[in-house]
C-alpha cells in the first residue's frame, strides 16, 4: 500500500483527490490506474471555468494500450489544469501524485468529499 498516499481521497473509477490549504481539491489517476494504462502519450484534460457534475467525463487519457475516461469524482468549478501535461503527459506515469496532477476543482459541496474512500478502501478495492 505505500503507492497510496494516506492523506489523499479516492474514488473506484481510480482518480485521487487532495482537498488544498485553500478548499480547493486537486485531481488526478491514480498510480494503480497509470499501471494499468501504460506509458501515456496524450491527456485531454478540462477547460478552466468548466462546471462538471459529480462522475461526468473530465477528460481522456490515452495510453500505448488504450484510451480511458477521466472523470470529475465530485461537482465544482475547474479552477485550473495541468498544462505540462500537454507537453509531457508521461508525468502521469512517473509522479501521479506530484507533477502529474490533472486539475482544480472548487467544490460545489466541500462534503462531498466525506464520503470517498480512504487510502485504506481504496486498496482493498484494487486488492492491493
Amino acid at each position: 500500500m505505500s503507492n497510496i498516499p494516506a492523506e489523499l481521497k479516492y474514488v473506484d473509477s481510480h482518480e485521487w483527490l487532495r482537498l488544498e490549504a485553500d478548499g480547493s481539491v486537486t485531481v488526478g489517476i491514480t498510480a494503480h490506474a497509470q499501471e494499468l494504462l501504460g506509458d501515456i502519450v496524450f491527456v485531454e484534460l478540462p477547460k478552466a471555468g468548466a462546471k462538471l457534475a459529480k462522475d461526468e467525463q473530465a477528460g481522456v487519457v490515452e495510453s500505448v494500450k488504450a484510451a480511458s475516461d477521466v472523470y470529475c469524482p465530485i461537482a465544482g468549478e475547474v479552477l485550473a489544469v495541468n498544462e505540462e501535461l500537454e507537453g509531457e503527459p508521461e508525468l502521469a506515469n512517473s509522479d501521479p501524485y506530484g507533477d502529474g496532477w490533472f486539475f482544480k476543482i472548487k467544490p460545489a459541496n466541500a462534503a462531498d468529499l466525506d464520503g470517498l474512500m480512504d487510502a485504506a478502501a481504496y486498496a482493498k478495492e484494487i486488492g492491493a
